[in-house]
């Protein structure tokens, strides 16, 4: 690769410039926002892939052909100030300003406080480095000892990726190791920086070739202290962005990349799964038997994720094709489970097996991705390893493919009574770079857009759903993806194994998800892979899982056993006070997607998100936020008999949502457990709404409203927002329910105001204290809503 030095102005326009650099290429810069600004490289000034399928700015989703890179529409493009100087050029925003310097070196400033201050730039010994042969690319910026690093969504280990090297190719990780494995499914090449006094700034590589973030694990005696992204395709297009905390910059990203879904409410509910139903000779009965089971064991539930042995020959399977002798009635079943008001949810695979029924006819309609002439001088379809066997993978960018594939997801399921789709197995894993995909009508490598196809898989089934059920807002799972997945689906961490440290790292693997984007997420509790869980882990998981927004047990278990709730009697109370417990707290979950969905706020939060202020929520932590109010705790720790839990710096104090009893912030504290034990904690001066006697997510299911209320000490007012509609609608009727709470030294006072043309679900509501509050309640304690 030549590294890039000499540039001259190209051009000036509205937005930005266009800088000519070794006389060849343009680097084009433009200013989206106050505090974002786009810089993009063309080699040879044309662009590698001239299209996105990530960037779609608020209210403007993604074309299906992909978004043009030269289109800005949905960015308010103020114009900067540009100052030209013989040894550079400067453009600004009020607030943030990137310094252009010869040789090429980008530095960057906000201004904090008056000043402008620089929070990073490119390595001076080299920032962009450029193929000669080839489109391989990198960016090198310079590395400051201490700073931490955040995102590249689906990673393992410590949330803190400083010091570390990463990978973006989508695998199919089954029992990961969730300390160390990498990579994963997930390809999510944005990180943030929090700097020493500067602020905090991200940086988003609009690229979907294989790429590698090296965020201090190497060292070159030739250069200074460095990070590098490094690319071996496409084409160099970064977003760069600013603000004060890093709250502002995730919110940033998931506008960026199209905002998050607003699935029903029943998506909440426990939802059960195995493999070993689907691949029973009896599936039929066995996942009818589930039914009984849940009635049996009194366990809350609203929908059933069928594994795909559904579609099987033999040990194979094959998508869309049903095999009669284990569901001979799935209709019937799909009524069965409809009557008693659980959904039903199949997976779907993007793959043909090369004996599938209908490959023949799909490869002669030419629907799949296409082999590369070097791989196959007929250049048929491309041929990859795909469960235990090989086959042909779907090309989403072929409208035909696209069609075929709406109508057989309504063919084989929608009209079959399964509503709900999972998108599974579509990591894509064609390693023959070249493989022809049908972009649209201009051919593209299959290697410069790899993690696109999922987001277009998902999609072709979002499509299908919405059309035949326009009324109602679709739900559906992904596994693997690329930014722009989570406007369309809720996804999880894959194939997680079943091991202690699985649950501890698990959990930080999905706050890395939610830094990046990527709210509506989940693991597979209780462990998909490997040794089933005893009970004791078993317990723990579940505890943990009922406060992640998709929470599923699933299992594919070496003994061939099932997690079910039930499957440990000593211990199912536990398993069943835990759902219930969730089931409680769905007023507050729902708001909370809700606010994910509209306001971009992330589900699940590390404490530094909230608590920036308090330099020991920056360590690593086992403890994180569900929504803004609810800090979770939960046991990670096998036999364990104490839970150490650090409450946030916060005036209001923590209060212990069980015991009702209040702690003084910013403080460590030994919570003495049980295995019963479930360790919540609530910030000082907020309500918690909950509802009574729900055994499913729909909002009719609930008998009683509960406004838990949790002071603030001394004298504060604060408000509480409680999200209704009927769960389901596209456009429903909502309400916006402000719960107001005042305290001081005389006593409490608690009133409503209402937004939204909808009414409440219930009429009035049960005001309830925590136990160590002895002021007087002023208002009475059944309020109207």
């Amino acid at each position: 690769m030549k590294n890039l030095k000499s540039w001259v102005l190209e051009t000036r326009r509205a937005s930005g410039v266009s800088l000519r650099v070794e006389q060849n290429h343009l680097l084009h810069i433009d200013v989206l926002d106050e505090t974002l600004f786009r810089v993009s490289l063309q080699k040879d000034a044309t662009w590698r892939l001239s299209r996105s399928w990530t960037i779609a700015p608020p209210g403007i989703d993604a074309p299906w052909d992909g978004r043009s890179r030269d289109d800005l529409a949905g960015f308010p493009c103020p114009s900067p100030e540009v100052v030209t100087h013989e040894t550079e050029i400067c453009l600004s925003t009020d607030t943030l300003r990137l310094k252009v310097k010869h040789p090429l070196q980008m530095i960057w400033e906000a201004k904090i406080d008056g000043q402008w201050r620089e929070f990073v730039r490119d390595r001076a010994t080299g920032g962009l480095h450029l193929g000669l042969r080839d489109h391989a690319h990198a960016h090198y910026l310079n590395r400051i000892s201490g700073e931490p690093v955040f995102g590249l969504g689906e990673k393992t280990g410590p949330l803190n990726r400083a010091g570390k090297r990463y990978e973006m190719r989508n695998l199919d990780a089954m029992g990961y190791d969730a300390e160390h494995t990498d990579p994963l499914y997930k390809h999510v090449p944005f990180t943030m920086t929090r700097t020493q006094n500067a602020g905090c700034w991200s940086i988003f590589y609009d690229n979907l070739a294989g790429c590698w973030f090296d965020l201090g694990n190497e060292l070159d005696n030739y250069h200074a202290p460095y990070r590098a992204y490094r690319a071996e395709d496409g084409d160099l297009d970064f977003y760069m962005s600013w603000a004060p905390e890093l709250l502002e910059l995730v919110k940033r990203q998931e506008q960026l990349t199209g905002g998050t879904a607003f699935p029903p409410r029943w998506s909440l509910g426990y939802s059960g799964s195995t493999m070993s139903y689907t691949d029973a000779d009896n599936a039929q009965a066995q996942l009818e038997g589930f039914l009984s089971k849940i009635k049996t064991h009194d366990i809350p539930c609203d929908s059933f994720q069928m594994s795909s042995g559904y579609t099987s020959i033999g040990d194979k399977r094959y998508v869309f094709n049903w095999n009669d002798g284990k569901m001979p009635d799935p209709q019937g079943m799909a009524k069965r489970f409809a009557d008693q008001q659980v959904h039903l949810i199949a997976n779907i695979k993007p793959c043909l097996l090369q004996d599938h029924p209908r490959y023949t006819e799909v490869a002669e309609a030419k629907l799949f991705i296409q082999a590369s002439a070097e791989a196959d001088p007929q250049e048929g379809p491309e041929r990859s390893v795909f469960w235990d066997d090989e086959g042909s993978h779907l090309d989403f960018t072929n409208p035909y493919t696209v069609q075929w594939w709406k109508s057989n997801v309504t063919s084989a399921l929608l009209k079959r009574g399964i509503g709900s789709t999972w998108n599974d197995n579509n990591e894509y894993e064609i390693w023959d770079h070249h493989a022809q995909c049908s972009g649209f009508g201009t051919g593209i490598d299959v290697g410069l857009m790899r993690p696109a196809m999922p987001i277009l898989m998902t999609r072709a089934s979002f499509d299908a759903q919405q059309a035949f059920a326009p009324e109602k807002r679709p739900y559906l799972i992904s596994r693997s993806g690329a930014p722009g997945l989570q406007r369309y689906a809720q996804t999880w961490s894959g194939d997680n194994r079943t091991e202690w440290k699985t649950l501890r790292w698990n959990q930080r693997l999905g706050l890395g998800m939610s830094l990046s984007g990527f709210y509506n997420i989940g693991h597979d509790v209780g462990g998909f892979s490997g040794p089933r869980p005893e009970p004791e882990l078993f317990v723990r998981w579940v505890q943990n899982g009922v406060f992640h927004p998709r929470f599923t047990i699933h299992s594919w278990n070496d003994d061939r056993t099932v997690n079910e709730p039930w499957m440990y009697p000593e211990v199912t109370d536990l398993i069943r006070d835990a759902i219930r417990l969730r089931y409680r707290l769905l007023p507050y979950i729902y708001t909370c997607l809700w606010q994910a969905a509209t306001q971009s706020e992330p589900m699940l939060r590390p404490l530094f998100l909230d608590f920036s202020h308090d330099p020991e929520t920056w360590n690593e932590s086992d403890s994180f936020l569900l929504g803004r109010d609810l800090l979770i705790a939960t046991v990670l720790d096998k036999g364990a008999q104490t839970r150490a839990v650090y409450l946030p710096q916060h005036e209001g104090g923590w209060w212990e949502f069980h015991s009702g009893t209040w702690h003084a912030s910013g403080q460590w504290i030994e919570v003495p457990v049980t295995l019963a034990t479930i360790p919540v904690f609530v910030r000082g001066g907020v309500v918690i709404p909950m509802g009574e006697g729900a055994d499913r997510a729909f909002p009719a299911a609930e008998k009683k409203r509960i406004l838990a209320a949790f002071p603030a000490k001394g004298t504060a007012r604060t408000s509480s927002p409680l999200y209704e509609d009927d769960g389901l609608s596209r456009t429903p009727e909502w309400c916006v329910t402000h719960i107001d709470l005042e305290s001081d030294a005389a006593g409490l006072h608690l009133s409503t105001r209402r937004d939204g043309s909808g009414t409440p679900v219930l009429s009035d509501a049960t005001i309830v204290l925590p136990a160590d509050e002895t002021r007087a309640l002023v208002t009475p304690k059944e309020i109207c809503l």
